[in-house]
């Protein structure tokens, strides 16, 4: 089933002296249900923008965005959940692991009964059960952004975002982190999308990796099916390795400036 359509999606900002710059241009797009789909691009080619725009927090687009065929705020009002995960964990730094957890489950309404359960299920998964009562600033960085990943699947989103989640982590952690997120959506299987400048990481979790120009006016110009890697994935796999090299290809095709295809 299509989770999240995008059709003729442009967006503008305002430029100096009453002008405009277009971020994206007339990008249409399709999800399906529990998909994993990575956007790569350029810096400044709108991968953010087109990113904030499934979050519902930038509504100044022109052309449609629908989840599951209604508005957002319709599917919102009606229970659909959907968490973001940034490149900073943004834990709350006055409160332990576990109740930063709790803290989302309440915004949620989950029950109070469940908190326990629910929480305990998502730090086992990212293994993080005996640093449930530490502070973030007890934590080292890969484990606060575990706990931030643990706090976005713990409302069991139905729409996962992340916005290049694990670029500030050595690439030893980030490889663990990767796993990590792939073993929680194992369980959960929310539809992700994800904004990377890595292409190996792209291939390492996406379905699909959708490339794009280089803005102004950022596109999709390519898209690069991953379903024939299967999982579970490994870093060193040949077969990996090899169509991370096809991704950054694409990458570079389109790191010059846009031209009409």
């Amino acid at each position: 089933m299509t989770q999240i359509t995008l059709k003729n999606i442009s967006r503008y900002f305002p430029a100096a002296r009453g002008t405009s710059w277009k971020a994206v241009d007339d990008v249409s797009l399709e999800i399906k249900a529990g998909e994993i789909v990575g956007l790569l691009g350029p810096s400044g080619c709108g991968k953010l923008t087109l990113l904030n725009i499934v979050a519902g927090l930038d509504e100044g687009y022109e052309g449609s965005f629908t989840v599951q065929g209604r508005r957002l705020k319709d599917q919102l009002a009606a229970g659909f959940r959907m968490a973001y995960v940034f490149q900073e964990p943004r834990l709350l730094p006055w409160k332990t692991v576990r109740q930063n957890i709790e803290f989302v489950l309440e915004a949620a309404e989950f029950p109070r009964s469940q908190w326990r359960e629910k929480t305990d299920r998502v730090l086992d998964l990212v293994e993080l059960t005996r640093f449930a009562d530490f502070r973030p600033m007890q934590l080292s960085g890969g484990m606060q952004q575990r706990a931030s990943i643990a706090r976005a699947f713990a409302i069991e989103p139905d729409i996962l975002l992340m916005d290049e989640p694990f670029s500030a982590l050595d690439e030893l952690t980030a490889r663990r982190l990767r796993q990590s997120l792939l073993n929680i959506w194992q369980s959960f299987r929310s539809t992700i999308l994800f904004v990377s400048h890595n292409a190996l990481e792209a291939t390492f979790l996406g379905d699909r990796v959708l490339v794009m120009s280089r803005g102004p006016a950022g596109r999709i110009r390519e898209e690069i099916d991953l379903g024939h890697l299967s999982r579970p994935r490994m870093d060193d796999d040949d077969a990996l390795f090899q169509q991370s090299k096809a991704v950054v290809r694409s990458l570079s095709r389109y790191a010059g400036r846009d031209t009409d295809m």
